[in-house]
């Protein structure tokens, strides 16, 4: 389940490979284009065209011949031709590249340009590919077609955005990819039942020299979809403005929105699973939600024992993100693949969304190479076969710690152990933020465990950090559920911090 490549590179081509891009077709060599094939294309004929294929039988895309053959190594020594990088301007964020097929990715996408209302699509070719003698890559046919497809920086040796693989795509922070993002989730908290419909077709728009459109066509067995992603690459970040129609060919039990996926192996809180020399390995730590009542929910993330789903009730939330909020080289010590320079992801929506669940959905990894964590909107309405739905959302990728917490202490790090009486677990908290002088109350409660002593003081020599001190003795074979904040009166004075102790 949400099993996928891991990539470390600043490239974004590797264990986990997922990219993007778009462009305009006046800078294109002419033997890219397919011949006499332009034909007229909007975002409400992508709509349509959705709502049609949703009434048909769902057709599963065959896998193509001899894409099976191509392994990590021989995908990641096939190179994309700089000379025929697409929409190829001195000075644009807007160069194309594309990915071959794949043993990972062995369905073929479809892709296209467009300019002026008018599609034209891409043709492959296997000479767009610098590969090595014996490189299965160069044995795939002139109608192989494209896996995916990235979008590169001013100097060509980076991509800012990447699409890749079922409806994944992602973007770095500080050139380091880390997290994901996915179109839609189904049934992914539930056993045996996760659904991966993929993008079939993409229509790639250049609007800007630092930004370009991509359109995709959806489809799975219980859904097609139209999507349209406003992608621009910005000084803080890259920023998507997400436009989504959704089209049900089944009832869904569980409909995730706006969901992300991440890695999460260990931290310094509990290292049970640690097997590798590296002090923390993960590439988000916590889950924060903007709340519409100014609450900021902060869930540390761990791994679990089994797999397990945490549900946080809300209305119309300002927003949801997995964070990578530890920034520290230290407490990583990876001179590799640099673990605190990974993106954190914050979804916003830019319509109100009515009751719901922000859905945390984890389970038990014992490496880095497996995406094991997924955080989604679920709306509370059930999803019904011959259902629309309108979903319409900004994602920001960047290096920010807290981007819903101003104003409020943050939680800055986590640790467990035991307390030093028998069967007593202590669980601290250090906040940031909490200025000298300031004696905040410390409000409480357990679920499945009993609250022994608590405390709370300015951690000396740092500036501005408070800990928290709780002594828990937990219900005998399950974990206890801490909810805990810092408070001056009734004020919330931190985030609100929620930990499956012993999970």
């Amino acid at each position: 389940m949400m099993t996928a490549m891991t990539n470390n590179s600043s490239t974004g081509i590797g264990r986990r490979a997922m990219i993007a891009a778009s462009g305009a077709a006046l800078l294109l060599p002419h033997s890219v284009l397919a011949q006499n094939r332009a034909e007229a294309f909007s975002w409400t004929m992508l709509i349509a065209r959705a709502q049609r294929l949703a009434r048909g039988a769902f057709t599963v895309t065959p896998f193509f011949p001899g894409a099976d053959r191509i392994g990590y190594d021989a995908f990641n020594e096939a190179r994309f031709r700089d000379e025929r990088t697409i929409w190829n301007e001195s000075g644009d964020d807007t160069g194309i590249r594309l990915f071959p097929l794949s043993g990972t990715v062995q369905q073929p996408v479809e892709i296209a340009l467009v300019e002026k209302g008018r599609a034209t699509p891409l043709r492959y070719d296997p000479a767009m590919f610098d590969a090595p003698p014996g490189n299965a890559v160069r044995a795939l046919g002139p109608d192989a077609g494209f896996a995916g497809f990235r979008i590169m920086n001013q100097a060509r040796d980076g991509d800012w955005l990447s699409f890749l693989g079922a409806t994944y795509f992602r973007a770095p922070a500080e050139r380091q990819f880390g997290l994901s993002a996915r179109a839609v989730a189904i049934n992914t908290s539930i056993a045996g039942k996760e659904e991966f419909p993929r993008f079939t077709h993409f229509w790639l728009e250049r609007t800007g020299r630092s930004s370009v459109t991509v359109y995709a066509l959806m489809d799975s067995a219980s859904l097609t979809g139209a999507f349209r992603f406003a992608n621009e690459l910005t000084p803080q970040g890259v920023r998507q403005d997400v436009d989504a129609v959704l089209f049900t060919r089944k009832a869904i039990a569980e409909l995730g929105l706006m969901p992300m996926t991440s890695m999460f192996w260990y931290d310094q809180a509990d290292r049970r699973t640690r097997t590798d020399w590296r002090p923390e390995i993960h590439d988000s730590d916590l889950l924060s939600i903007a709340g519409a009542d100014g609450t900021v929910h902060c869930r540390p993330l761990v791994n679990p024992s089994a797999p397990r789903v945490d549900v946080f009730e809300e209305r119309n939330p300002k927003g949801f993100g997995l964070l990578q909020r530890d920034r520290n080289f230290d407490h990583y010590q990876d001179d590799g693949v640099f673990y605190e320079r990974r993106p954190s992801l914050w979804a916003t929506s830019r319509k109100p969304l009515g009751a719901g669940q922000v859905r945390l959905y984890a389970f038990p990894t014992d490496s880095e190479y497996t995406d094991n964590v997924a955080a989604y909107w679920t709306p509370a309405a059930p999803t019904r076969a011959g259902s629309r739905i309108e979903a319409s959302y900004r994602l920001d990728w960047s290096a920010a710690r807290a981007p819903a917490s101003a104003g409020l202490a943050t939680v800055e790090n986590i640790w467990t152990g035991q307390s030093g009486e028998a069967g007593v677990d202590r669980f601290l908290v250090d906040f940031a933020g909490v200025p000298t002088g300031s004696r905040p109350d410390i409000w409480v409660d357990l679920a499945g465990g009993t609250l022994v002593k608590k405390a709370g003081y300015p951690v000396l020599h740092q500036k501005d950090m408070f800990r928290m001190v709780l002594d828990i003795r937990r219900d005998r074979g399950r974990p206890t559920d801490i909810r805990a904040q810092l408070r001056a009166g009734n004020r919330p004075f931190s985030e609100y911090v929620h930990y499956p102790l012993g999970a």
